[in-house]
């Protein structure tokens, strides 16, 4: 099994657009997906221990590889509890199967995988089980800052991070030494590397990027941007603000410059660039290495890992990709799946499955440990890359918020952002496209959405 298979989901294109006015109106409703004895968990974990004990039938989605693995080892210590595992297909066909589910009332899972930045589509109708109500905000200090962020909306606990996608700069050594290159530190050094190794080599570009919602979020995010703010169904959109700004005058050289190589990311010639060197950097989630160990054989022993490059040398990060479980609050057993759900992502049995499956932790104690910081993968020169991995889960800025309909926004990225990177032209010209649909949809949609 290749590792991080399943974080590719971050940058699966053609997300489908879930209709969030109909979500909007379907909170609160009665579910018919579980079976066993109805028990809404109230006040404290007792009630989530109890359910344990007496046991019923739950339904879980999910698309992560260690699902199986992971409900058979929890059945085996719960044996009055039975999980039907469902693997609904990749992320954007479980959000739509989902919304579908929760507008009809019925077939909604008790448990389901969400990515970070699908959390605020369900969570805003009222979709998902707040699990402070089961006393689940004790574990804050046991996850690291991003995922824990993602997870907290509207003083609501929404689910349980599963893993984490602190960001990172991998580089092909082998193309650095050969070109005499620096590894970048700042993102002006980024840009005159960029420089330097096309004009010295033109097949050879710093990176691809050909426009992904998820990447320019991340990059904004890291650059200390927020240009989505929510509360309930008020919505502030200002894809002009300091921290974009930041971003769009670096990135900017590199897309009117064309020193980014137009490749799309995770085709069979992106894959190729990343082994024959034609792709010298690539700033990603640290979910990366098992999908290079998988998929890029021919860059065994070449690629390296180092922190992302900032804009003054001051340690600073974004997370990128990585997803949660939540409880849904249709569960007609809330209590049953909220211990499911304690022990799929809190319990360290559950956790080194995940992990031997591939998964990069959120949990501070895993991120911590000797052996998880020791392990200096053959592939990546004998560098023990966790090291640089998790300390950059240490900086991730506080304070993210995604769009509670971001689903759709990055369906209609392509149509907008898309286009200057199509046209080589400021990216900033498509991102205020990008938020004029971002508002005019919000609006449709029964959201009261401002620009600033």
């Amino acid at each position: 099994m290749s590792r991080y298979v399943t974080t590719r989901r971050g940058f699966l294109a053609g997300l489908g657009a879930v209709a969030v006015g109909a979500g909007l109106a379907a909170c609160g409703g009665s579910g018919s997906s579980s079976t066993g004895s109805s028990a809404k968990a109230t006040g404290n974990a007792d009630a989530v221990d109890a359910a344990l004990k007496k046991g019923g039938t739950l339904t879980y989605w999910s698309w992560t590889p260690s699902g199986k693995d992971q409900v058979a080892a929890f059945m085996k210590k719960y044996p009055n509890v039975t999980v039907k595992l469902v693997n609904p297909g990749t992320a954007a066909t479980t959000y739509t199967k989902l919304q579908n589910a929760i507008t009809a009332k019925s077939g909604v899972p008790d448990v389901c995988q969400i990515e970070y930045y699908a959390l605020s589509q369900f969570a805003l109708p009222g979709a998902l089980y707040d699990l402070n109500q089961v006393g689940f905000d004790s574990f804050k200090s046991d996850y690291s800052t991003g995922p824990w962020g993602s997870v907290n909306q509207n003083n609501k606990l929404i689910g349980l991070p599963q893993d984490s996608g602190p960001m990172a700069m991998f580089y092909n050594k082998e193309v650095f030494d050969k070109h005499k290159l620096t590894v970048p530190k700042t993102w002006d050094e980024y840009v005159e590397v960029a420089k330097k190794l096309h004009a010295a080599d033109p097949k050879a570009f710093i990176t691809s990027d050909s426009g992904d919602a998820g990447f320019t979020t991340s990059m904004i995010w890291q650059a200390g941007g927020k240009p989505f703010k929510a509360s309930g169904t008020d919505v502030t959109i200002n894809l002009a603000d300091e921290g974009t700004k930041k971003w769009t005058a670096v990135w900017n050289k590199l897309v009117e410059g064309k020193l980014l190589s137009p490749i799309t990311g995770w085709s069979d010639e992106w894959f190729q660039g990343l082994g024959n060197g034609t792709l010298a950097t690539l700033l990603t989630g640290a979910w990366m290495p098992g999908n290079f160990i998988a998929s890029v054989a021919a860059g065994k022993g070449k690629w390296r890992v180092a922190p992302m490059p900032t804009y003054d040398g001051t340690a600073v990060n974004s997370e990128n990709g990585g997803s949660a479980q939540a409880v849904m609050a249709q569960s007609q057993n809330t209590a049953l799946a909220a211990g499911f759900l304690r022990w799929l992502n809190h319990e360290q049995a559950s956790i080194d499955i995940f992990m031997k499956s591939g998964g990069f932790p959120s949990t501070t104690k895993d991120l911590a440990s000797s052996a998880f910081l020791n392990d200096a993968p053959a592939y990546f020169g004998g560098q023990k890359i966790n090291e640089v991995l998790a300390a950059g889960a240490k900086n991730v800025v506080s304070g993210w918020q995604y769009l509670p309909y971001q689903v759709y926004g990055n369906s209609v990225y392509a149509d907008t952002v898309g286009q200057s990177y199509a046209k080589n032209t400021s990216l900033d010209t498509g991102l205020a496209n990008w938020q004029k649909a971002l508002v005019e949809y919000g609006n449709k949609q029964g959201f009261t959405v401002k620009t600033s």
